[in-house]
C-alpha cells in the first residue's frame, strides 16, 4: 500500500472514532490452496506450491527437479510439497544459503505438526476471488504444506478486512521470534513504523496529539529500550544492507553501540548537535567503512575557534568598534604564538572576560 492510501485510510479511521485494534474474526477452515504469502513480510520466502500428485511423483523420482522447476516456472524460488522441499536458487549464492536457514526451520515446524496440532494458527484476510492472504505465520503455512498437502485443508484464523495495523501485527509476531533473521527483523520494523506516523498525523489532522515514544513502543509490544535499539540501527541504510547481504551477524546492542560512537565522534569533531542529510551521508559511510573493516582517508580540516557567551551587549560593541589589543592591557598582546590555535583561541577567551568584567564594573 502506498504512503497516501494508508494516510487516508488512517485519517477515515481517526475521523470515524473506531477503535484500531477492534478487528474482528474468527476461525475457519481453508484449504491451502487458497491461501498466498505476503511479499512484503519479513517472514515471506519466494515461494511456489505443488499439487500432491507432483509431489508424490517427485518423492517416487517420476519426476525431476528439473521438470518441475519448468512446469512451475520456479527458478530463484522454493517449492514446497507434501513430504518434499525444493530450493531453487543458484546452489551456493547467497539468497540460496537464506533459504537454506529457513528451511531448516520449516522442516523443523512440520515435524511438530506432523504429531500435533498447530497450537498458534496463521492468521489471514480475505483478498478477491476467494482467496487469502497470510497476515502471520508464514512459516507455520510453509510447513503446514509440506505435512499435510497442498490440496488439504486447515484451520486460521480469519480477519473479515485486512486489518488497519497489519504491518504492527506483523512485527508484534517477528519481534518476539529469536529465530528470525535480524535484517527481517529491521524491515518489519520500519515497515510498522510507517503506519504508526500515519497515525500520528491523523490524529494531528483532527486536533489530537501525536503518538509518544512510549505509546509507539506500547503498539509494537517492546520495552522502550528495544524501540532506541530499533530506532537507532535504521536510521543508516548500511546497517540494514550489512544485516541483509550477510556481511554482519553481531547482536542489535553491538551495533548500537558502534553508531553512536561514529556519530558521537561526528559531533565531537565538527561540533554539530543536528545532523542534515549531508551529515547523514557522511555518517552512512564511515559506519560503512567500521562495520567492514575498511580504512577510511583522513581528512583535513580547518579549525576552528570557538567564542565563549558574551554577557554583556557593550563588550560585544567593545569587540566590533575598538582594537582590543590597546584596550586590554592584561593580555601580553606582543608573545601571543598566532599559529597557536589553543593559545589564539585562550586568549580571545580571556579578553572577553576581561571586557564582561569591566562593564560589570561601570554599570555598578
Amino acid at each position: 500500500m502506498n504512503r497516501n492510501k494508508l494516510d487516508q485510510l488512517m485519517l477515515a479511521n481517526v475521523n470515524s472514532r473506531e477503535a484500531l485494534n477492534s478487528d474482528t474474526f474468527e476461525y475457519k477452515s481453508l484449504f491451502l490452496s487458497s491461501v498466498t504469502p505476503d511479499p512484503h513480510n519479513a517472514r515471506f520466502l519466494p515461494a511456489k506450491f505443488m499439487e500432491d500428485d507432483h509431489a508424490r511423483q517427485f518423492t517416487s523420482r517420476w519426476l525431476t527437479k528439473n521438470q518441475l522447476v519448468e512446469m512451475y516456472d520456479s527458478k530463484d524460488h522454493v517449492l514446497i510439497g507434501k513430504n518434499c522441499i525444493i530450493n531453487c536458487f543458484a546452489y551456493g549464492s547467497a539468497q540460496w544459503k537464506k533459504a537454506n536457514q529457513t528451511l531448516e526451520s520449516v522442516l523443523e515446524l512440520a515435524e511438530n505438526i506432523s504429531v500435533a496440532e498447530v497450537i498458534q494458527v496463521p492468521t489471514v484476510y480475505p483478498l478477491e476471488g476467494g482467496k487469502y492472504q497470510i497476515l502471520t505465520g508464514h512459516r507455520r503455512f510453509f510447513a503446514m504444506v509440506y505435512s499435510k498437502g497442498y490440496d488439504s485443508s486447515a484451520q486460521f484464523k480469519v480477519y473479515d478486512t485486512k486489518p488497519l495495523l497489519s504491518k504492527v501485527k506483523q512485527f508484534q509476531e517477528n519481534a518476539s521470534r529469536d529465530d528470525l533473521p535480524q535484517y527481517g527483523k529491521l524491515q518489519a520494523f520500519l515497515s510498522a513504523m510507517q503506519e504508526l506516523e500515519s497515525l500520528s498525523q491523523a490524529r494531528l489532522k483532527i486536533g489530537e496529539k501525536k503518538l509518544t515514544v512510549k505509546e509507539m513502543a506500547a503498539n509494537l509490544g517492546i520495552s522502550m529500550g528495544s524501540f532506541d535499539n530499533y530506532n537507532v540501527l535504521t536510521r543508516y541504510k548500511c546497517v540494514i544492507q550489512a544485516y541483509e547481504q550477510g556481511l554482519i551477524s553481531l547482536p542489535f546492542i553491538n551495533v548500537k553501540k558502534i553508531v553512536k560512537q561514529v556519530e558521537n565522534q561526528y559531533c565531537s569533531e565538527f561540533d554539530k548537535t543536528l545532523f542534515t542529510v549531508t551529515d547523514k551521508a557522511e555518517i552512512n559511510k564511515r559506519i560503512q567503512a567500521k562495520l567492514s573493516g575498511e580504512k577510511l582517508p583522513a581528512k583535513s580540516r580547518t579549525k576552528t575557534f570557538r567564542i565563549k557567551p558574551i554577557q554583556s551587549v557593550d563588550t560585544v560593541k567593545t569587540l566590533l568598534t575598538h582594537n582590543i589589543t590597546e584596550l586590554v592591557s592584561e593580555i601580553d598582546w606582543q608573545n601571543i604564538d598566532w599559529e597557536n590555535h589553543k593559545a589564539v583561541s585562550d586568549t580571545l577567551a580571556k579578553a572577553i572576560e576581561i571586557l564582561d568584567s569591566k562593564s560589570r564594573s561601570v554599570q555598578t
